[in-house]
Parts: C-alpha cells; sequence; structure tokens
C-alpha cells in the first residue's frame, strides 16, 4: 500500500473513531432510539419481503422486471459484503468501545461495508427507478437504515458511506440490466 493510501485511510480511521465516540456516549431522545431500532429490525429484511409483496401485488406491468431487479441487486450485493467482510477484517465500533445506550447484538463480528446499508439501496434504488412516485419512501427507509446502524453502534461512518455507494451502484447496475 502506497503511502498516500495508507495515510488517507488513517486519516479516515482516526474521524470514524472520534465520531463513534461522541455517538456512544450520546444519550438520543426516546423517539430517535425507537425509530433506530425500528429502522434498522426493518433493514434485516422483513420490510424489502413486504415491499417485493406488495410490488409483486400492486406493481403492475413491469412488477416482475422491478422484482427480478431488486432481488438480483440485494443478492449480488450479500455476496459482495459477507466476501469484503471476511478480506478486511475490521471491528465493529461495539466492539471496541461499549454504547450508552444501545444494547442490541451484531449480526456478525466485521464491520466494513455495512451489509445492512448495501442491501437498502442495491433493493431501493432500482425499486425507486421503476416506480418512482415512490422514491421519497424508499430512500427514506434506506437512509433511516444506515443512519440506524452508525447510532446503534453497529458501523463506522466510512462502512455506512462505503455500503450506501455500493448498493446504488449494484442497483443502477441490476435496473439497467432488467428494464
Amino acid at each position: 500500500m502506497t503511502l498516500l493510501a495508507q495515510s488517507m485511510l488513517n486519516y479516515i480511521s482516526a474521524r470514524d473513531h472520534r465520531i463513534m465516540r461522541r455517538i456512544h456516549r450520546w444519550h438520543a431522545p426516546r423517539w430517535i432510539r425507537l425509530w433506530m431500532i425500528c429502522a434498522t429490525r426493518g433493514g434485516d429484511g422483513w420490510l424489502w419481503y413486504a415491499m417485493l409483496l406488495a410490488i409483486l401485488l400492486f406493481g403492475g406491468p413491469e412488477r416482475g422486471w422491478a422484482i427480478a431487479a431488486a432481488g438480483s441487486g440485494c443478492s449480488v450485493g450479500i455476496v459482495l459484503f459477507l466476501w469484503l467482510k471476511r478480506r478486511i477484517g475490521r471491528r465493529r465500533p461495539c466492539a471496541i468501545e461499549p454504547h450508552c445506550w444501545a444494547t442490541l447484538l451484531p449480526p456478525d463480528q466485521f464491520s466494513f461495508p455495512s451489509g445492512h446499508t448495501i442491501a437498502a439501496f442495491s433493493m431501493a434504488v432500482p425499486l425507486s427507478l421503476f416506480y418512482p412516485s415512490l422514491f421519497v419512501g424508499l430512500m427514506f427507509c434506506a437512509v433511516s437504515i444506515a443512519v440506524s446502524r452508525i447510532l446503534l453502534g453497529m458501523h463506522f461512518l466510512s462502512d455506512v458511506l462505503a455500503g450506501a455507494l455500493l448498493g446504488s451502484a449494484i442497483g443502477f447496475t441490476s435496473f439497467a440490466i432488467f428494464s
């Protein structure tokens, strides 16, 4: 790794740790805590399954292509984040410093990139391209899931940003393939 690349990674890591310490010590209002827990649980999959079922039932003539794009995008995203997490092996924030109010257990031991965020954006992007009227709601869900991963101490900011970028790229690609 070049000196510039190492310097950049050190800078990002230092920023991530500074943000993590602030978040882990912040006593969020109850409504934010509930929102974040609901968002992260929705990102466990059931929200997207419900969305795909609604599209299957009410999605019109393009529903098959929309479901194929979202499903294949999410599948590619899952394979990618599982491979990257094992390859990179970055520890989660909750393994480095305890959180003051969140007590959820992480689904695995590695942090980079955020799998919930990749899955959320790889589903939300193609669905919002097939159904533009759903854009605001789908992006609200995807961003809420991404933010929840940070506020609950599961991921660093850079994990979520990378997940959103990767998930969006996968979502746009799957839309291009199936549209």
